[in-house]
């Protein structure tokens, strides 16, 4: 077997081409597409392409794939079930596996008064029925999210999505009574304050503007927050602004709701991000790592919230018992070793990724935790101006030398592998990293002609 990475031929190379023209013939031009990479294959933290060529996956598919490209006990799980049945819809009947989850994810929910779980297919159906079980729940309309953050693309997870106005634009109106507050970004602080005051002002923000000025506290259903923002740009909240939300809400009855699709699932070395700051919320939306790439959407809320009736809300694919299988083989992973690699391999990752900040000037920050790291790049440390171009070229420069990363916010760059990843493969992905930084730094000195 080859090392990894192992680039034979010119990306795209010959095969990838002839897809890709394909693909632009008979797909929807609403797909964002990183770079040219074809699949063919996978296996833990390696992609091949059609051309043959061999790739370092630092994407896992939008930090989906947990426990690596087709791991084999998720193979095995997903076939076994597959040849019992594929689907029966638990909407309308009952089987062992959607069960047997909802067990699972009760057992891990960090509600002390146990959870249930409603299921659908992915990430932005868990924000839907979150959206919709808080406003049943408290009889309130009023929704509060944060911007720059990504809450998926259906049209009440678009109202509170504030990432980027691409996707906002044309699709209006949205829907009404959801109002957006100040992110905590320590590094970019928008209100340009200094990191031991910023949370306190962001609060303030809610309380002294949005409060006083747009709606009632009294009227707000539920705060929804991302406790990592993902597509925003892998900002983390700071512990003491998640506890002080929490006592926020608490203190207007307002429900708190974390999006932890994308921070969730062992990916920050514990379960759910949240729980680094010792915050129990009321909802979490999960997806994405809990079925290791089978599409699978929990909205999980306390035992005692989730009430609503029959017929209030359901999904006929939701909860698939195939899904649900590969769900509880990679909880069982998660849970026996690769949370903890996550916590320990993360570590690693982010110590070599900041010591690259005295040799290349265009990291302005490295941020994140367990195997959630983001890189902000800046034009200068100074002023903190975004590199922008540098960035996806950047992303460009490592994809040529067999390394998948992927771009966050505006000028921020996502370290989020397959939680197999071992210490060996983060050196090369950070030896990787380090080549494509200098690549285009050297290209912002040439002249230009």
């Amino acid at each position: 077997m080859p090392d990894v990475p192992n680039i034979t031929t010119p990306l795209p190379g010959p095969k990838a081409r002839a897809l890709i023209e394909r693909d632009a013939r008979v797909v929807s031009p609403s797909y964002t597409r990183g770079y040219p990479l074809v699949v063919e294959r996978g296996s833990g933290c390696t992609i091949e392409d059609v051309d043959g060529n061999l790739f370092l996956d630092c994407a896992a598919g939008i930090a989906v794939n947990a426990t690596g490209h087709s791991h084999p006990d998720v193979v095995e799980a997903i076939s076994g079930q597959a040849q019992r049945f594929i689907h029966m819809s638990g909407t309308d009947f009952y089987y062992e596996p959607q069960v047997r989850l909802a067990e699972e994810v009760a057992a891990l929910a960090p509600f002390p008064d146990g959870a249930r779980s409603f299921f659908g297919n992915s990430g932005t159906e868990a924000i839907e029925a979150c959206l919709k079980l808080a406003r049943h729940a408290t009889g309130r309309p009023g929704l509060l999210a944060f911007l720059g953050g990504f809450h998926g693309r259906t049209m009440g997870a678009l109202a509170l999505t504030a990432s980027k106005t691409v996707q906002r634009r044309g699709f209006g109106p949205f829907m009404p009574d959801v109002y957006h507050a100040i992110y905590p970004d320590c590094y970019r602080c928008p209100l340009g304050l200094k990191p031991e005051t910023c949370e306190a002002e962001c609060l303030d923000f809610i309380e002294q503007q949005l409060f006083v000025h747009l709606i009632s506290p009294d009227d707000v259903a539920a705060i929804v927050i991302e406790p990592i923002q993902g597509e925003g740009g892998y900002l983390v909240a700071p512990d003491r602004f998640l506890q002080r939300l929490r006592d926020l809400t608490t203190g207007h009855g307002i429900l708190l709701a974390v999006d932890e699709v994308q921070s969730g699932m062992g990916r920050t070395g514990r379960m759910f991000a949240i729980e680094h700051a010792g915050v129990e919320p009321d909802l979490i939306a999960v997806a994405k790592g809990i079925a290791s790439g089978m599409p699978l959407g929990v909205a999980v809320a306390r035992a005692s919230l989730m009430s609503w009736p029959p017929g209030s809300h359901a999904s006929t694919f939701g909860g698939n018992p195939v899904s649900c299988a590969a769900a509880l083989v990679t909880i069982k992973l998660l849970k026996d070793r690769l949370m903890a690699n996550a916590a320990d391999v993360g570590a690693h990752l982010m110590a070599g990724l900041k010591a690259l900040m005295d040799k290349h000037p265009l990291i302005g920050d490295v941020r994140g935790r367990g195997l959630m790291v983001g890189i902000e790049l800046v034009r200068d440390r100074a002023t903190k101006e975004r590199a922008v171009a540098e960035r996806n070229a950047v992303v460009t420069a490592a994809f040529n030398r067999g390394l998948l990363i992927l771009g966050a916010g505006r000028n921020a760059i996502r370290f989020s592998p397959p939680l197999v990843l071992t210490r060996a493969q983060a050196d090369v992905a950070v030896r990787i990293f380090d080549e494509a930084l200098g690549e285009v730094e050297r290209q912002r000195r040439q002249p230009s002609s």
